[in-house]
């Protein structure tokens, strides 16, 4: 038999289709899964004993606001650290690109959640910015979503109106353009403040940009509360005029009087599902962080304050602690903080629980990279969902939570050749103990690395190894309708 570059040997596959698990040795060469089986009479230039530990796709995280976290901080640690090798960017209708900010023009929400420095925004062609990633060489892989609201800044003098004829031609352009270059689908956050006054007919007609690409629309729904139905048709509405499959992002039911209607909402999503190529995906936490807004106030139990241009030092204080110490109401502190960034504890653990054991239901972080004090989803989720809710609570078993974070993904995101261990697919791997995988980021300490995360390998290069990155950046831009 030939030699390979690397053998694990011993380990326990969970290839990422949700079949059962198999014991098999994993051969990879070069960038690629070259063998799986019994290689004992095979030679691997690196040889690896991963005996009671778990062998699987690396994961995908469906749902990232890592668009310049990626040129940042490449080694990406938050995300290697937990044995993710791929990230899905330009979620909720936000994208870094394509919009060059004039000097000393301020960022407007939500895009602020990619940072408030306007000279990060440089990037008047999506292309330029997919080059600009290739170039900074991180250490995962990105397939990367164009933002309906970053169109808008780009093209718009004003936000809150729809958008006229002549600059829906300019966004479909655009968007058409950066398809062109291998961007991967359009977002949509109708739900923000600068795209609320989008009417469906705005984004629908955008959306025509996405024919003969076989992109995806992922949508922050326009409402996650009373109107959470009429929502999602619209978000698969928006889908279906771009002929293209439609995720709803981060999937939830927001406040007390909503808490319980996730049978109703799945039992909806079910139903568009048989008509229209439509998934889901969410993180496995109560809680939720955005911009900090006054309309969340009265629908959340509890509000921590992430960051905060002016008063960067209530980073990590709760909403109602500031208040006091400032001698303010709370609507009044979310005036004095602003631009700022807020978590929310606004859903129901039954909600949750319902939706990530959904059969479609893929697994997003959400997390915010530039927070200060970031919700512990940025370096928990995937351990979470593997050592708390499948392990812990006894949810899915292991081998649906790792096709949850893999296989579903790499399907509904058009990524050909990753989500699966199979001979010829690309050679990104995760390897765990099932044992002691355990998220340990909290709200109160959330910067805060997994165990039990082994060897991660990005592209057949060995990027992760017990505890620590190995420096290798080994990632790539994953262009869409491009070769792996």
């Amino acid at each position: 038999m030939a030699d390979f570059d690397v053998v694990l040997r011993g380990g326990t596959v969970i290839d990422g289709t949700g079949a059962p698990r198999f014991d098999a040795d994993v051969a990879m060469d070069g960038k690629r899964i070259a063998a799986i089986g019994d290689l004992s009479g095979a030679h691997g230039r690196c040889e690896l004993d991963v005996r009671g530990r778990i062998v699987a796709p690396g994961f995908i995280d469906a749902h990232t606001h890592d668009d310049r976290y990626l040129m940042q901080d490449p080694l990406m640690p938050a995300k290697l650290s937990q044995g993710v090798t791929t990230v899905v960017t330009g979620n909720c209708g936000i994208s870094l690109a394509p919009w060059c900010a004039a000097p000393g023009q301020a960022v407007p929400p939500p895009l602020d959640l990619l940072g408030d420095d306007p000279s990060a925004f440089r990037y008047a062609v999506f292309g330029e910015y997919l080059d600009a990633l290739e170039r900074a060489g991180p250490a995962v892989n990105a397939a990367c979503l164009v933002g309906h609201t970053t169109l808008r800044v780009a093209v718009m003098d004003r936000l809150d109106r729809a958008a006229t004829d002549t600059e829906v031609a300019a966004m479909q352009a655009l968007l058409r353009d950066a398809m062109v270059s291998g961007a991967c689908g359009m977002s949509t956050g109708a739900a923000y403040p600068a795209a609320m006054s989008a009417p469906t007919d705005e984004m629908t007609q955008i959306a025509t940009a996405l024919h003969g690409f076989g992109g995806v629309h992922a949508s922050h729904i326009r409402d996650e509360g009373d109107r959470v139905c009429e929502a999602i048709d619209e978000a698969v509405a928006i889908g279906a005029a771009g002929q293209a499959g439609t995720v709803v992002s981060h999937h939830k039911l927001i406040g007390p009087k909503n808490h319980g209607r996730s049978v109703e909402t799945l039992g909806h999503l079910a139903q568009a599902m048989r008509h229209q190529c439509v998934g889901l995906d969410c993180y496995p936490y109560q809680a939720g962080s955005t911009i900090l807004r006054k309309d969340r106030l009265a629908v959340s139990s509890r509000v921590i304050v992430t960051r905060s241009q002016p008063h960067p030092e209530f980073a990590g204080q709760d909403l109602d602690a500031i208040a006091a110490t400032l001698g303010l109401t709370a609507e009044e502190t979310v005036d004095v903080l602003q631009p700022a960034g807020a978590i929310y504890f606004l859903m129901d653990e039954a909600d949750v629980r319902r939706i990530l054991a959904f059969p479609q239901t893929m697994i997003g972080s959400d997390g915010l990279p530039h927070d200060p004090v970031p919700h512990p989803r940025l370096w928990g989720t995937f351990p979470r969902v593997l050592g708390h809710y499948s392990r812990d609570v006894g949810l899915f078993p292991l081998e649906t939570a790792v096709h949850k974070m893999s296989g579903l993904t790499a399907r509904h995101f058009g990524l050909t050749g990753r989500g699966v261990l199979a001979a010829g697919n690309c050679a990104d791997v995760t390897v765990f103990d099932p044992a002691r995988v355990t998220d340990t980021a909290t709200f109160e300490q959330p910067v805060a690395q997994a165990t039990g995360i082994a060897l991660v390998f990005v592209n057949g290069a060995m990027a992760w190894r017990d505890g620590a990155a190995t420096g290798t950046r080994a990632g790539t831009v994953i262009r869409h309708g491009h070769r792996a």
